[in-house]
């Protein structure tokens, strides 16, 4: 059975399985106050050229997120997202399960622009109504686009007009930079966030995300959200030992950019055959269009997940790429494409 159906299936590249290895049995701090934290935190200011910003490492996307931003907004405050964002689509509710309404706003690409901001925010003015004060968007999106620089300074611009808070949710934060057209780098996101995370566990790590509180404003008592969150973890040390490995050597962006590479080799080849894409994606993720036999027939031979129903005989299915994924995996997969 081929394997397409997400980027966190295998354990973690041998690289992070040696270093855990290696530091099993030193004996640590708990709760991420140990050294492969701090030096693993110094080695993230230090590629985003942010000296100040405070680093946490968290085990989890929607805990990272829902920990975050539940943290940063008073009750009545909101978060501006994306329909298809993470938090509103695959978080269980977590977000408004902290009391804090989600604005979801349609975008065909899944990504904000300062104009829709600009809309959401005039759309709230009273007391009366929730008011908004986080804008959340995610790079790569839940889409597999990717937000240029000139659009995340955009939206920087836009958010420090309104005094609304900008953060990133970056699982896919590697897949960014090294998509496609993509143009971003560590610092900018400092440049231009307020927080955001660097994602592990989609990117080669067991698990594991760092996140990084830009915004001064946002540092203080955050220990003490995590802690109530549930999202400090006893043996911190292992988030650390994992960043830390994961950030030497440029190995972040060579795994990240391998998985793009390998969604490049499966677009090209599901383009030659006839095969329709449904989002214009240029990172880790694909999103062909099959009729409903076509995907019975595939899931015979390979794991995919179903992103949408177009019609009664026509779906879109979602293909990822991943650190480990082969050029052979891809030829094979290919080839079942080709007797569809």
């Amino acid at each position: 059975m081929l394997y397409f159906r997400n980027d966190y299936s295998e354990g973690a590249h041998p690289r992070i399985l040696e270093a855990l290895t290696a530091t099993n049995l030193v004996k640590t701090a708990g709760y991420g106050q140990d050294p492969f934290c701090e030096k693993a935190a110094a080695a993230i200011r230090t590629l985003c050229a942010a000296p100040e910003a405070e680093v946490h490492f968290l085990v989890g996307g929607t805990q990272t997120n829902k920990t975050a931003i539940g943290a940063f907004l008073r009750p009545y405050e909101a978060v501006i997202a994306a329909d298809s964002g993470h938090i509103c689509t695959h978080e269980t509710g977590a977000i408004e399960h902290d009391g804090h309404k989600i604005i979801s706003l349609p975008s065909p690409d899944g990504k904000l622009t300062p104009a829709m901001v600009e809309r959401a925010a005039a759309a709230h003015t009273t007391e009366h109504m929730v008011a908004p004060r986080l804008v959340y968007l995610s790079n790569t999106t839940e889409l597999g686009t990717v937000y240029t620089k000139k659009e995340l300074y955009a939206l920087h611009q836009c958010c420090s007009r309104h005094s609304l808070l900008l953060y990133c949710d970056g699982a896919r934060l590697g897949a960014a930079m090294t998509a496609e057209g993509g143009d971003t780098s560590f610092p900018d996101y400092a440049s231009c966030c307020d927080a955001f995370t660097i994602g592990g566990t989609k990117n080669g790590l067991l698990f594991g995300e760092a996140l990084v509180l830009v915004h001064p404003g946002l540092r203080e008592g955050f220990r003490f959200s995590m802690k109530q969150q549930g999202a400090m973890l006893a043996k911190g040390r292992l988030l650390g030992v994992q960043f830390q490995a994961l950030l030497e050597d440029g190995l972040y962006l060579a795994l990240a950019r391998h998985a793009n590479d390998m969604a490049a080799l499966l677009r090209k080849g599901l383009l030659a055959l006839g095969f329709s894409l449904a989002v214009p994606s240029t990172s880790n993720m694909l999103f062909p269009l099959l009729s409903t036999r076509q995907a019975e027939a595939l899931s015979a031979q390979c794991a995919f997940e179903i992103q949408d129903t177009i019609d009664q005989d026509h779906v879109c299915i979602r293909l990822v790429t991943s650190w480990a994924t082969t050029p052979q995996e891809v030829q094979e997969l290919l080839q079942v494409f080709s007797t569809l």
